[in-house]
């Protein structure tokens, strides 16, 4: 059976005892039904896991890490993901699998056709529900480093502030669909809205030096387009 994988929030410190949250202490004592003492991999985001026992206070869960495991599965290819903020389960879905795919750092970015207008506390907490949603694909996946999820920036921002070797955005009308076989060391990748990009976006991350670039011939929804994409990034460059 495998031992359970769990985020704790924590600068962990071997044998000392660190409380879950509410919610993962439901987990492990309700889903999954694991009594005191069971082994789990408890891991902060930052590299390497632990090996832990379990105890429970009431329904409170508390995790003790004893033995430490600096073993990460990182991908060698550093992947950016620009990804044009989608409705609900379409951006959670994007960002799960683009942590699981092996993404580096995720931006939201707002862009001309994007629907979900978020400002002030709503775009604050749905900041705070993207990165659960990454932690939530870390323990899933096997991975020890979250990535990073930056505050959301308007289109014309995020051309900007890219300073990858190589930068990525994906378009159906591109004539562009290879990729070089110089391995860069870090890659950008634009996805657009449910709309797609508009003509002028794609002609503004060109003339800020963006590749258009197109998987195939069939039109991807913005939740599916991040994945395929970057599945074929880490088959060419990366640790597929």
């Amino acid at each position: 059976m495998r031992i359970p994988r769990i985020f704790v929030e924590a600068e962990f410190e071997p044998n000392q005892s660190y409380p879950l949250t509410s919610e993962a202490s439901r987990y492990v004592g309700r889903a999954l039904r694991l009594p005191a003492g069971a082994a789990l991999c408890v891991f902060n985001g930052k590299g390497g896991s632990w090996q832990a026992t379990l105890a429970f206070e009431g329904n409170q869960a508390l995790v003790t890490p004893q033995v430490y495991n600096p073993a990460d599965i990182e991908s060698p290819l550093a992947v950016t993901l620009l990804q044009a903020i989608g409705r609900g389960e379409r951006m959670d879905y994007a960002i799960q699998k683009a942590v699981e795919l092996g993404v580096t750092a995720i931006q939201p970015i707002f862009t001309e056709r994007t629907v979900v207008r978020l400002d002030g506390e709503r775009l604050a907490k749905r900041q705070q529900h993207w990165l659960g949603v990454a932690r939530a694909a870390c323990e899933q996946s096997g991975r020890n480093v979250v990535p990073s999820i930056y505050t959301a920036i308007p289109f014309a921002a995020a051309l900007a502030e890219s300073e990858a070797d190589v930068r990525l955005v994906l378009a159906p009308s591109a004539s562009q669909n290879q990729l070089s076989t110089k391995i860069p060391a870090s890659v950008a990748l634009l996805i657009g809205p449910e709309g797609g990009l508009s003509d002028g976006e794609i002609a503004e991350a060109e003339a800020a030096g963006w590749q258009s670039w197109q998987l195939g011939p069939r039109v991807l929804r913005t939740e599916t387009a991040g994945s395929a994409a970057l599945a074929v990034l880490q088959s060419r460059w990366g640790d597929f």
